[in-house]
């Protein structure tokens, strides 16, 4: 996906701000495996994925668990690092070879003080990012894990092909055994 697709998706801005934006966006590639993000550090920057995926988690003492995924067109981000400049709670992992796109936060701080089209598209971002959130609490804490993953199949069918069913089961807040006899229940 290429970067000003991004941008669009989020919020369309004139092209002349698109373009001061842009100019401050570097590609990057990262292989599978890498962590992007790691817990418990301020993260300076932004990435918007190009190609690829990652899977957001935080470690237990147990196992690790998979709160996100994200797919080309999304952002990666420490919501906690960018908006308060502190150590943020998640580990990004890589689980595929990525492109991403790399946006600098104080970059973007900046650009939000000399363009009011790039401040808006920044608020309409912290919006898609707070919105996507609140739907995640909202379907763990409502919702069955059958039902997370009915709704996973018909959001994101492409996601099941592409992750490993390890991660799947930790997103959904399930074992693997538990992930296989839901898969197999709705076979029929």
């Amino acid at each position: 996906m290429e970067i000003s697709e991004i941008i669009d998706l989020i919020y369309l801005l004139p092209e002349e701000s698109k373009n001061r934006m842009i100019q401050h966006i570097r590609e990057v590639k990262f292989p599978k495996g890498h962590i992007l993000l790691k817990a418990d550090t301020v993260e300076k920057n932004i990435f918007l994925i190009k190609k690829g995926i990652v899977r957001a988690y935080s470690d237990t003492p147990e196992n690790e668990i998979t709160f996100w995924f994200g797919l080309e067109g999304d952002p990666v981000i420490s919501m906690k690092s960018y908006v308060e400049n502190l150590p943020g709670y998640e580990n990004i992992e890589l689980l595929e070879e990525c492109d991403l796109y790399l946006l600098n936060s104080g970059d973007l701080q900046r650009l939000f003080k000399l363009d009011i089209h790039i401040a808006n598209w920044g608020r309409k971002f912290a919006e898609r990012e707070l919105l996507k959130t609140e739907e995640r609490l909202i379907q763990r804490q409502f919702k069955t894990a059958t039902e997370r993953y009915k709704q996973l199949l018909i959001n994101n069918p492409n996601l099941i092909r592409r992750i490993q069913l390890s991660h799947i089961a930790s997103y959904l807040g399930i074992t693997q055994v538990s992930l296989s006899r839901i898969r197999a229940d709705l076979k029929f």
